[in-house]
C-alpha cells in the first residue's frame, strides 16, 4: 500500500472535511484504539505473560471471570478516565457504572464496553476481541446510570477490535464502516477498507447448534429449512459457522456474509437472551445496519428497543438483510 491512511489521519479528514467528528469525539477514538493495542500485546503474549487462565472471582453475569478479561477492563479504564472527553465509563464486567474521578476533566460523552467478548476462547489461541460504544451524555450536571439508558439508534460512534491473526480494528461514526489493521512495524492502525458491504443473501450461518432442543418454533423452522438445503423449501445449501467469539463471528459476517443467530432459549425464560443488549447488540446492530445489513432480536429492530436496565440482555439475529427478515417474519407470523 504505497499511501499508508492512519486511524488518526482518517479521523482528523472526517473531523475537518465532513464535520462528522467532534474534536473530542476523535480523541476519544484514538485513546480507545490505544488501549485495544495494549490490550492486543497482553492477548498476544499469552502463556509468556501469564495472563492465561481463569480467576477465582465473578462478574455482574455470574460468569468466571478470566485473568484477560480483568486485565482488558482495567486497561480500557485507565486509558480513559484522564482524557477530558468522558463523564464516565460502563463495562459488561462492572456492576454499576464508573465515573470519571474529580482530579480529572469532564467530558460530554459516555463509553461502553464489552473489555473482551469471546473470553471462553482465550486459552485456546481462538479469536477475541474487545466491544466498544459512544453515547452523548444528557444535557445536565452529574452523570448517573439513567443516562446510559439510551436506544442504540443514539449511538455516535461504535466498533470492535479482533485480535485473531492480524489485529483489526471496525469504527463507524454512522457514514458507512471503516476497517483498520494494526501495523505492527509503524506501530499504528492503518485503513485497509471503506464503506465494508454485506451481501443483502447468503448461504451460510452461524448459531451453536448444541442449545436446538430449547429454541423457540420460529428458529428451528429457519435452521431446519436451511440444513435442509438444496432438496428443501431453501432451494440452495447453507453452510455453518461458529467460533463462539460474537466478535469473531461478526467480522466473518462484515467480511463475506452471513448470518449470526442467538436466540431466546427455554432453559431461561424469563431472559429475553444471553447477549447484552447495551455491550454486545447496540454496537454491533450499528455496524452491521451501517454496511447494509439488518438486526433485529427476532421480533423489532435492535437499535429501537429502549433499554430498561444497565446489563439488560436481549436475542439477537444479525447479517445479510434478507435472512434477518426472514427469521424476524417467521416469529412475527407465529
Amino acid at each position: 500500500m504505497a499511501n499508508k491512511i492512519s486511524l488518526t489521519r482518517y479521523l482528523v479528514t472526517e473531523q475537518r472535511i465532513d464535520g462528522v467528528i467532534p474534536a473530542d469525539l476523535r480523541l476519544l477514538l484514538e485513546v480507545v484504539a490505544r488501549a485495544c493495542k495494549r490490550i492486543s500485546l497482553a492477548v498476544n503474549k499469552g502463556a509468556l505473560g501469564g495472563v492465561l487462565g481463569a480467576t477465582e472471582s465473578e462478574n455482574v453475569q455470574g460468569e468466571v471471570q478470566k485473568k484477560l478479561d480483568i486485565i482488558a477492563n482495567e486497561v480500557l479504564i485507565e486509558a480513559n478516565e484522564w482524557g477530558g472527553h468522558l463523564a464516565a465509563m460502563a463495562s459488561e464486567e462492572m456492576e454499576g457504572i464508573y465515573l470519571v474521578p474529580n482530579r480529572y476533566p469532564q467530558g460530554e460523552y459516555l463509553l461502553l464496553f464489552d473489555p473482551l467478548d469471546g473470553s471462553s476462547n482465550i486459552d485456546v489461541n481462538v479469536s477475541i476481541g474487545t466491544i466498544f460504544s459512544v453515547l452523548k451524555k444528557p444535557e445536565g450536571a452529574g452523570v448517573s446510570e439513567q443516562d446510559f439508558l439510551q436506544a442504540g439508534c443514539k449511538q455516535v460512534a461504535a466498533g470492535y477490535c479482533v485480535f485473531g491473526p492480524q489485529t483489526t480494528l471496525v469504527l463507524t461514526v454512522g457514514k458507512g464502516v471503516a476497517m483498520f489493521t494494526l501495523d505492527r512495524e509503524q506501530g499504528s492502525f492503518v485503513l485497509t477498507q471503506e464503506n465494508m458491504r454485506i451481501p443483502e443473501d447468503t448461504k451460510e450461518f452461524a448459531v451453536n447448534m448444541s442449545n436446538m432442543r430449547h429454541w423457540d418454533a420460529p428458529v428451528k423452522r429457519y435452521i431446519d429449512e436451511c440444513l435442509a438445503g438444496k432438496e428443501g423449501p431453501r432451494g440452495k445449501d447453507f453452510n455453518m459457522r461458529w467460533i463462539a467469539s460474537m466478535v469473531a463471528d461478526v467480522h466473518r459476517i462484515l467480511t463475506r456474509g452471513g448470518v449470526f443467530l442467538y436466540p431466546w432459549d427455554k432453559r431461561e425464560p424469563e431472559k429475553p437472551g444471553k447477549l447484552r443488549l447495551m455491550y454486545e447488540a447496540n454496537p454491533m446492530a450499528w455496524l452491521i445496519e451501517q454496511a447494509g445489513g439488518a438486526a433485529t432480536n427476532c421480533r423489532q429492530r435492535i437499535l429501537d428497543i429502549e433499554p430498561g436496565k444497565l446489563h439488560e440482555r436481549v436475542a439477537v439475529v444479525l447479517g445479510s438483510k434478507n435472512e434477518v427478515e426472514r427469521v424476524t417474519r417467521y416469529h412475527l407470523e407465529s
